[in-house]
């Protein structure tokens, strides 16, 4: 079945602002459900966690809720899923308590393709017990990272590869399945970094390979958090400094404090939209998010393919966005301008399209791009091909 972005873009409210929004790889914006969830979680009693009071008991039903519906999303148990503020502070939380483990000597691998919150955690981890970094490159010229580049920096000493699902910048999607079996061929853990890569495919932490996984639902239509996936019983190896009085238990452990109990519940409103994408869908919610994101790639596929031949046509224009699966993002140069020009010439004509790394600055470097790095165009439910063509004659009309 075919998306019906109309009627997805009648239940956001920001998009009748009117410009044409290529900055979902920023974050995305929010449907009307999910604001009203997040609204009512608010109207009624709420507490600290407990089953005495109204408000313990809205409060306990809200993480539950959340946890149940962010397990169907990313493929997991409920029991396996760690709420934080952002990935960024969940995948610090993380890389100090594993590396609670490591020893002068072992080895971390990190790649150039990945966000720094993929990178730099895991390399400051490294420095403050003495272990080594080692870096995975991926080709400038292709945006592949492939499996023998991860191959090359692997060795008995290994303790965990630190791997995006897709890369923020370039939309690049390396072999997962590949880079994580090579990891644990030589007994090292595989972190995956699918902050990208949940906000257009499914996510199956098993089929990926992956140990540990984050991701953020702001870039999936909800508010602003950050979720680790998990197996309960990997999470059980692990002991977070924590506050005495706080729960033990898998996975509140890891969860540091009171939780925002009404973003959990925009989190589960944003997963039943994402699950109601494909309105004709039957069985779990899982089945339903399935179906969905099948529309949604589809969808995507078409405009994306439809921006490619319209930057295709424009003189001198590069597009850094090459690798052969990707995400509906990319990224470009625009010559004789740079890219803070580009970026503001189309704000005015009511196209957001952003410049910068976004955070992917050794990506950026590795291209060629330097901090300044490039345009970026991405995708979300709610593009339609109306924002396609108004970002292709902005584009056209640059500097005149």
């Amino acid at each position: 079945m075919a998306l019906d972005v109309d009627a997805i873009r009648a239940q956001i409210p920001a998009l009748k602002s009117g410009s044409a929004r290529f900055d979902a790889p920023g974050g995305t914006q929010t449907p009307q459900p999910v604001i009203d969830a997040i609204a009512e979680a608010l109207s009624g009693p709420l507490a600290n966690r407990g089953r005495t009071t109204e408000g313990e008991r809205n409060a306990d039903g809200i993480v539950a809720d959340a946890r149940r519906a962010l397990a169907d999303l990313l493929g997991t148990e409920p029991q396996g899923i760690v709420l934080g503020r952002s990935a960024t502070q969940l995948a610090y939380d993380l890389s100090r308590t594993i590396a609670k483990s490591w020893r002068p000597g072992d080895e971390v691998v990190v790649t150039r393709l990945d966000h720094d919150s993929n990178i730099r955690p895991w390399v400051q981890a490294a420095e403050a017990v003495g272990a080594t970094v080692r870096w995975a490159d991926f080709d400038p010229a292709t945006g592949e990272l492939r499996p023998e580049h991860v191959e090359a920096v692997l060795s008995p000493r290994t303790r965990l590869v630190a791997v995006t699902a897709a890369s923020n910048l370039i939309g690049t999607m390396p072999d997962l399945p590949a880079i994580s079996r090579l990891a644990h061929g030589v007994g090292a853990l595989c972190h995956v970094d699918a902050v990208h890569y949940a906000s257009h495919a499914v996510v199956d932490p098993a089929a990926l390979g992956a140990d540990t996984l984050v991701c953020s639902p702001y870039k999936f239509l909800g508010p602003h958090l950050g979720v680790l996936a998990a197996r309960p019983e990997f999470l059980q190896t692990l002991r977070p400094d924590k506050l005495l009085p706080s729960s033990d238990a898998v996975p509140e452990r890891f969860e540091l404090g009171t939780l925002p109990y009404e973003l959990l519940a925009g989190a589960r409103a944003a997963v039943d939209f994402l699950a109601g994408l494909e309105p004709d869908a039957r069985g779990t919610r899982r089945d339903r998010l399935v179906a969905s994101f099948a529309a949604l790639e589809a969808h995507e596929d078409v405009l994306r393919e439809r921006i490619e031949r319209g930057l295709a046509g424009l003189d001198g224009v590069t597009v850094y966005s090459r690798a052969a699966r990707r995400t509906p993002t990319l990224l470009f140069t625009v010559p004789g301008l740079g890219p803070a020009d580009v970026y503001r010439q189309l704000a005015e004509r009511g196209v957001d399209a952003p410049a910068g790394s976004f955070y992917a600055l050794e990506a950026s470097r590795r291209l060629g791009l330097g901090d300044a790095g490039a345009v970026r165009v991405g995708l979300a439910p709610y593009t339609s091909a109306d924002d396609v063509d108004r970002l292709l004659t902005a584009l056209a009309g640059l500097g005149r």
